[in-house]
């Protein structure tokens, strides 16, 4: 029976794939998000209701599940640092009270596989159940799904897995590769979250979900190898590289950076196993092993076909202020770099090279600063330049840049990205295209940094004699590329 379902998370890697999901079945979807403008261009926009509101601040949840029958939980702060566990609880308080208010006839949460009976768990894992545990506590009755390694083109844990494999033929390993998992490929994820609708009103339980294979971390790798058809790995376990080590190695090998792989490597020192099946007998269905939900993701990501990915929810740690319009912002320093520069090229043409940038196209200006740039961020723990863009052309609000986010779009006039690179400070990049009444147009560039105490000063005095260079660079190379479009191409064609 169509339900009115509440759904967190969607800007998230599950959630993102779980609305389209809902919708499909024939369920009226209603999706609460802190910055509704990062769902203004997914393809589903249309077909469900966005509020905003946020499970940090239990006011904002007011309304939100008007009419609700069931509400699902989707969201995680994994490597959002020290404190985490107290900040997971208390949103989970605040969802549990706003549900139980308004009526919400069950909650749906997916959590993680408990540890094998003997370890234990990570304070990741741990965080998980106790979130579980709130739910299935409260007064409204809880479907708790508990999923392992989920496999899907995107996905976080799938990423590691990919780059590791591909990029080192000989890898010598933590011992956490011998831990043993039961991947899930996140179609299975999905069909029991949609599935937990159709369980009896009174279903108030954790259930295991997993994929048909139990392997090792190194089996994985080994198996990722064959069905890419790479030759076969070497793997050298030792005993030495702790999960803290282990992060620093992973984040300078694949996109995943460290403050998010840290606490994904530390839960893969437990074995997380399925210890019982009810899920199953309960809905039914084929169940994907490990080699085919490799071979999916691998075929999702070589069409471009990854509808949602790790990188889209926001990066544990960065900065989410918005850019302040005031110099004199919250009675701190803001620091800016402002440039203009005359374009001979419409401005439709200018916003396609503005919106185009990033990703394989690059920066416009010096591209060895760029890359040494990105490299510094990775070597500190950063997310460095690996995300690239979703879209060759379009960009999304909320959507990860390289190392930026993009926080505002108004197109065709004003794209403005925050960045998620370390830094002592905030820092924002904008461009405004404006018509400059003759038929060309007028890019408006502009940095914005507000330092964080001396070290922050310090870092913009530092790059500042670099400025001429980049971004000067940056803003010339734009408006020529702008200027080559425009000769090449008739108004028509615009």
């Amino acid at each position: 029976m169509p339900q009115r379902v509440l759904v967190t998370g969607a800007t998230g890697y599950v959630g993102g794939r779980l609305v389209p999901e809902l919708v499909r079945a024939g369920h009226q979807v209603v999706c609460l998000a802190r910055t509704p403008d990062r769902l203004s261009e997914v393809p589903w926009r249309d077909s469900v209701d966005v509020v905003q509101g946020d499970v940090s601040d239990p006011e904002s949840l007011a309304g939100a599940f008007d009419a609700v029958d069931a509400a699902y939980y989707l969201i995680h702060s994994i490597g959002s640092g020290e404190g985490f566990e107290e900040r997971e609880l208390a949103a989970a308080e605040a969802f549990v009270d706003a549900a139980a208010s308004a009526g919400v006839g069950r909650i749906v949460y997916l959590g993680g596989l408990r540890p094998v009976e003997g370890e234990t768990a990570s304070p990741h894992l741990s965080s998980r159940a106790e979130v579980g545990q709130v739910f299935l506590d409260s007064p409204v009755p809880t479907v708790a799904l508990q999923a392992g390694v989920v496999i899907g083109s995107g996905s976080a844990s799938f990423e590691m897995l990919r780059y590791l494999t591909e990029r080192l033929p000989v890898m010598v390993t933590p011992r956490w590769v011998s831990s043993r998992v039961q991947p899930i490929a996140v179609r299975d994820v999905l069909r029991y979250l949609v599935g937990a609708l159709e369980l009896p009103d009174d279903t108030n339980r954790t259930f295991d979900v997993g994929g048909t294979d139990v392997v090792s971390y190194r089996e994985m790798m080994e198996r990722y190898a064959t069905v890419a058809g790479l030759r076969r790995r070497l793997i050298v376990p030792v005993p030495v590289l702790s999960p803290r080590l282990s992060s620093h190695w992973i984040n300078l090998v694949t996109p995943v950076p460290k403050a998010l792989a840290a606490p994904l490597i530390e839960s893969l020192r437990n074995s997380v196993v399925m210890t019982e099946h009810d899920i199953e007998d309960l809905l039914p269905g084929p169940l994907f092993g490990f080699d085919e939900a490799v071979q999916l993701a691998l075929q999702r990501t070589t069409d471009g076909e990854v509808l949602t990915r790790w990188a889209d929810a926001s990066w544990p740690g960065a900065p989410s202020d918005p850019l302040p319009s005031d110099p004199d912002w919250a009675g701190g320093d803001v620091e800016i770099d402002e440039r203009s520069r005359d374009v001979a090229a419409r401005p439709e043409v200018l916003w396609e090279v503005v919106e185009g940038i990033g990703g394989e196209r690059g920066w416009y200006s010096f591209p060895l600063a760029w890359a040494v740039r990105g490299l510094l961020d990775r070597l500190v723990g950063g997310v460095g330049l690996r995300r690239g863009r979703r879209h060759p052309d379009r960009l999304t609000v909320g959507e990860p840049l390289d190392f930026w986010r993009v926080e505002a779009l108004d197109r065709p006039r004003l794209l403005r990205l925050r960045a998620e690179m370390r830094l002592p400070g905030q820092a924002w990049l904008e461009f405004r295209v404006e018509p400059d009444g003759s038929g060309g147009s007028t890019l408006h560039q502009r940095a914005v940094f507000r330092p964080r105490g001396l070290a922050g000063r310090a870092y913009w005095l530092a790059v500042w004699p670099f400025h001429g260079v980049v971004f000067e660079g940056m803003l010339r190379n734009m408006s020529q590329a702008a200027e080559r479009v425009e000769g090449d191409r008739p108004p028509s064609q615009v």
